[in-house]
C-alpha cells in the first residue's frame, strides 16, 4: 500500500460516497485508476465495506452502554457466538485485564438495557459491569492518516 492508497482510504473513510473522479482530483490520479485501486483494496480486505452512519437515537436506540463481561468457570467457551445472538449488542471485543469481553450495547430504554443484562448473565453465566454513556463528543473518527504507517 503506497501513499496514494492511504490517501484514497482516508478520503473514503471521511466520505464513502465520494466519486472516483473526485478522489482522483485529490490524489492526482484519473478516476479509472482510483477505481482500480479501490477494487484492489477491497479484494485485499483493506476496505471491508461501506455503511450509512445512522443516528441511533432517531431510530429508537438512545441508550448506549459499555458492558464488560467477566467469565466464570461455568461460562460457555463460545461467548462471542452467543453474544452475537443478542441484536442489541453492536460490538464485542476480547480484552485483557479483569474482564474477558467488552460489549458496545444500544438499547431503546434503561429497562430494555436491564433486561438485556439479565439475559446475558443467564445465558452466558458471566458477571457484568456496565457503564451507561451520558453523551458522545465523538465516535468512529477517521483513523487512517495520509502519511506512512
Amino acid at each position: 500500500m503506497d501513499a496514494k492508497d492511504r490517501k484514497i482510504i482516508a478520503l473514503l473513510e471521511k466520505d464513502a460516497r465520494l466519486g472516483y473522479g473526485d478522489i482522483g482530483k485529490e490524489v492526482g490520479l484519473a478516476g479509472s485508476s482510483v477505481h482500480d485501486r479501490v477494487r484492489k483494496l477491497e479484494k485485499a480486505g483493506v476496505i471491508k465495506g461501506y455503511r450509512a452512519e445512522v443516528d441511533l437515537e432517531a431510530v429508537g436506540l438512545p441508550i448506549t452502554a459499555i458492558v464488560s463481561l467477566a467469565l466464570r468457570p461455568s461460562s460457555p467457551t463460545d461467548v462471542p457466538a452467543k453474544v452475537a445472538e443478542f441484536s442489541q449488542v453492536e460490538s464485542c471485543y476480547s480484552v485483557a485485564g479483569d474482564n474477558s469481553y467488552a460489549l458496545m450495547v444500544r438499547a431503546p430504554s434503561t429497562s430494555d438495557l436491564e433486561e438485556l443484562l439479565d439475559n446475558l448473565r443467564a445465558k452466558l453465566e458471566v458477571v457484568t459491569r456496565s457503564t451507561v454513556v451520558l453523551s458522545t463528543p465523538f465516535e468512529r473518527r477517521a483513523m487512517v492518516e495520509t502519511a506512512g504507517p
